[in-house]
């Protein structure tokens, strides 16, 4: 399989549980049924890839002057936003947004954590011949060139 497409299927299974707990811990966010989380979580990844940089470009004043806590206003405006769109999932209010946009954005922190690391290739075995690790660098001797014909103007 495609690792991308793994990346993006993992991506969506991090964003559904943080969902999935925002419901449980936040109250005033509820979502109805399995159907409605995966409507949730494709619009949540499709609004933070195509309209979150364009917020976050139009507001970096702002983002700046509040030391990043303008991310988590326009996290819980696309959260709001979400609740509006889909039929099934309930934002009550502000701060309810709020709060379930940092339980997503911890969940994710913590989670794709996880995730880069199980990603990190291992170190293969040098090949043969190759001098050993820590070794200076063995140069190559220098070959004398002949100028070259150019004519400059």
């Amino acid at each position: 399989m495609n690792p991308r497409l793994v990346q993006l299927l993992v991506q969506w299974l991090v964003m559904a549980l943080g969902v999935t707990l925002a419901t449980k811990l936040v109250d005033g966010i509820s979502c109805d049924s399995t159907a409605t989380l995966i409507v949730v979580v494709l619009l949540l990844n499709f609004f933070n890839a195509i309209l979150k940089p364009v917020l976050v470009l139009f507001t970096l004043p702002f983002i700046v002057l509040t030391l990043g806590l303008g991310l988590v206003v326009i996290n819980a405006l696309l959260f709001m936003f979400v609740g509006r769109l889909v039929d099934g999932f309930h934002v009550a209010g502000f701060w309810p947004a709020v709060w379930g946009a940092l339980v997503v954005s911890v969940t994710n922190l913590i989670l794709s954590g996880f995730t880069r690391r199980a990603a990190v290739p291992r170190k293969e075995a040098p090949p043969e011949g190759a001098p050993p690790e820590g070794a200076p660098p063995v140069r190559a001797p220098r070959v004398k060139k002949k100028p070259d014909d150019v004519i400059d103007i």
